[in-house]
This record gives structure tokens, C-alpha cells and sequence, in this order.
């Protein structure tokens, strides 16, 4: 397969936050948040405890990273504590991005003035305006243009899409940070989902495909993305409630929060990625064996097992589809790049890859890449 790349992601960068929550911590705090709400609702249907072995037996978490551990432990709060910054302080998203950034660009020996365009592509956002891609532009002295996107967990797959589409256009290079505080938008009094989602940020550097690649650059030979709608995964919250009268979003049933019919995802998403993927890879002429890892996204360790049969034809090692969710958890569109930052040694020159991102939308793109040096 010798198709001419698109552009290339000349280095990729990673923050972590200091902080992480195992699942007994987090099962320890819920529990206990249960047994106050019997107690105080006693007319009311009890709610079950949780379990460590629970969690990691549907999910295959172990534990997560996040911002601020204090407050989603708090029975008495159950969120993070992340004190409002004034105007001339740089925003917590921005920071987080802004820290991924830096990391990528000394790994792609790059400067500031190297860099022509900002994407800024996560599940939420700080604050409506100004965007987000904009402060981590002048945070880091970039000169140029910058925007947000939001396509759920597939953001980062279509921030490459985006990026590979500005560098056709005339960018040079292309900035596309993913800083997902997803602690912030999960609902830690809900059974089925208090133990998905971490804190993190992932930074790619897209370029032109021109000129001697870098020390570990690799070319994007093809992106494919797609969409369908689902109420499925939902997560309410925005600047219309400000309108209403009847918010409560502490509730444990709350929709303002994130939100997901489980069961259903993972019976309609699965075959959707895998066809996704397998259509894309025979439309580039590439046959699925030769494929030497997928870096899916970091959701469901039993959701990424079944694409990856589907793909492969059997069952794939954990080399060939590599998993960080055991300690990061759910992180959203940082979930796929930080399995690719972290888990693609190994790789000769010209072997091909896969990057793939999905979730809420539904939504989910497909990122061919080939080992450039």
C-alpha cells in the first residue's frame, strides 16, 4: 500500500494529573453516600452498594487520575473542589492543554513559532467563549488562529481530521490539544457510572507531509468519520438551563450530568466501530492481519476486545490493541492518543496502524497511520 500520506504527526504529548482514586477508594465513598440516602429516604426504593469487583468485572477500571480527589470523595459533595480561577489567571482546561503541549512539541523539537493553527477538541468545554484553542494559543506564543470542537469521545479522531483538512489548506502545522476534565461532568451518586470516567490531556502535532520526517513521525494516510444519533449516551447540561426553574444537578437521576444506557451503547456501537474501521482499512487496499496495533478508545476493556475480533478476525494481544483504561479509566477523546503516546514502540518503518475514537453522538472516526521514522 503505497498511497501518498496526507500529513503527518510530527510528535504527541501527555498530562497527568498527580492525583488518582482506586476502586475500593471510590466504592468506599459511594457506599457510604448510600447508606445515608436509605437512611434519609426510607419510603424510598434503597439503592444498592457497589463493589471493586464490580467495577473492574464491567469496565475493566482499576482506577483513574483526576483533578481533585478530596471533593468526589466528600459523601457530603461527590464532586471535585476546583476553586474558580479569576479572568487573569489561565483557565484549568488551558492549563492542562497548554502542559500536553509543551511536552508534545519538545518531543517534536519544535518552537512556538513552528505552529500556524490551534484545535482545542474535548467532550466539554470550560466556558462557552472565548474558545479554549485560542487561550492555549497565547499561552504557549502562538501566532495564527484557534478553535474549539466538541464531538464527544471521538474528538480527538476528528481534531486529526480537522487539522489534516487546515494543512491542506495552508497550515504548516496544527496544534490539536484534548483537555478532558471529565470528573467535572460525571455523576458520582450514580451506580452505573461513578467509575468511568478520569482527568487528563493529550497534545498531537499535525504537519505537511514534506521534508525528512522527525525521530518518531508517522504519515496519516486516511481519516474516516461518521455519526449517528442516540440519546444513549447524553449529557444535558448547558447554557438553557440558566432558563429554567426545575434544575436539581445534584440529583442521582439527574440528565444534566452524564448519562448512558449502557447495555445499548455497546450493542450498537461495537458493530458500528468495527465496520467503521473494516470498511476504511479496504478502501486503502490494507489487509486487516497486516495491521500491527489498534489504539481504540479507552471506554470499555470488553467494547475494545469485541472491535478488535471483528477486525482481526480473532482475538488480538494486548500489544495489538493496547489498554491504559486499567489506570487512567474513561478519558474520553484523550483515551485513544494516549494509548498511541504511550504504546508505539515496537513499530518498524512503513508497518501501519490504526487510531480510533467513539461514543456520544453517536460518534466515531478512523485514523490510518504509518510508521514515518
Amino acid at each position: 500500500m503505497s498511497k501518498s500520506p496526507l500529513a503527518r504527526i510530527a510528535g504527541t504529548g501527555l498530562f497527568t494529573p498527580s492525583q488518582s482514586i482506586s476502586n475500593e477508594e471510590l466504592v468506599e465513598a459511594y457506599n457510604a453516600w448510600v447508606d445515608k440516602w436509605n437512611a434519609a429516604n426510607p419510603d424510598e426504593e434503597p439503592k444498592q452498594h457497589s463493589s471493586a469487583e464490580f467495577i473492574e468485572k464491567a469496565s475493566g477500571i482499576k482506577a483513574r487520575f483526576v483533578l481533585n480527589k478530596d471533593g468526589i470523595l466528600d459523601t457530603d459533595r461527590m464532586r471535585p473542589s476546583l476553586p474558580q480561577r479569576t479572568n487573569d489567571e489561565l483557565s484549568i482546561m488551558a492549563e492542562m492543554g497548554v502542559t500536553a503541549a509543551r511536552d508534545a512539541m519538545k518531543a517534536a523539537d519544535l518552537q512556538p513559532a513552528d505552529i500556524d493553527a490551534v484545535i482545542c477538541a474535548a467532550s466539554n468545554m470550560q466556558r462557552a467563549y472565548p474558545a479554549m484553542a485560542v487561550e492555549i494559543q497565547n499561552a504557549l506564543g502562538i501566532d495564527g488562529y484557534g478553535f474549539d470542537m466538541n464531538v464527544a469521545c471521538a474528538s480527538a479522531a476528528f481534531g486529526i481530521q480537522n487539522a489534516v483538512g487546515l494543512i491542506a489548506t495552508g497550515a504548516r502545522r496544527v496544534l490539536m490539544v484534548n483537555p478532558e476534565i471529565c470528573s467535572a461532568h460525571l455523576n458520582f451518586r450514580d451506580r452505573d457510572a461513578h467509575f468511568i470516567f478520569g482527568d487528563v490531556s493529550t497534545a498531537v502535532i499535525v504537519e505537511r507531509a514534506e521534508g525528512e520526517p522527525g525521530p518518531d513521525s508517522w504519515e496519516i494516510i486516511d481519516t474516516r468519520l461518521k455519526t449517528v444519533f442516540s440519546n444513549n449516551i447524553r449529557n444535558n447540561f448547558g447554557f438553557l438551563n440558566h432558563t429554567s426553574d426545575e434544575l436539581d444537578i445534584s440529583a442521582p437521576d439527574t440528565d444534566k450530568l452524564f448519562k448512558q444506557e449502557g447495555r445499548k451503547v455497546f450493542k450498537d456501537v461495537v458493530p458500528m466501530v468495527a465496520e467503521l474501521i473494516s470498511g476504511h482499512l479496504a478502501d486503502n487496499e490494507i489487509d486487516p492481519t497486516t495491521l500491527k496495533r489498534m489504539w481504540l478508545h479507552q471506554a470499555n476493556l470488553s467494547m475494545n476486545q469485541f472491535i478488535a475480533r471483528k477486525v482481526l478476525g480473532r482475538d488480538a494481544s494486548e500489544e495489538e490493541a493496547p489498554v491504559v483504561l486499567d489506570t487512567y479509566a474513561n478519558t474520553s477523546s484523550s483515551g485513544s492518543m494516549i494509548a498511541f503516546h504511550r504504546h508505539r514502540e515496537g513499530i518498524d518503518i512503513g508497518e501501519i496502524g490504526v487510531i480510533s475514537g467513539f461514543g456520544a453522538g453517536y460518534s466515531a472516526g478512523s485514523v490510518i497511520v504509518r510508521r514515518a521514522a
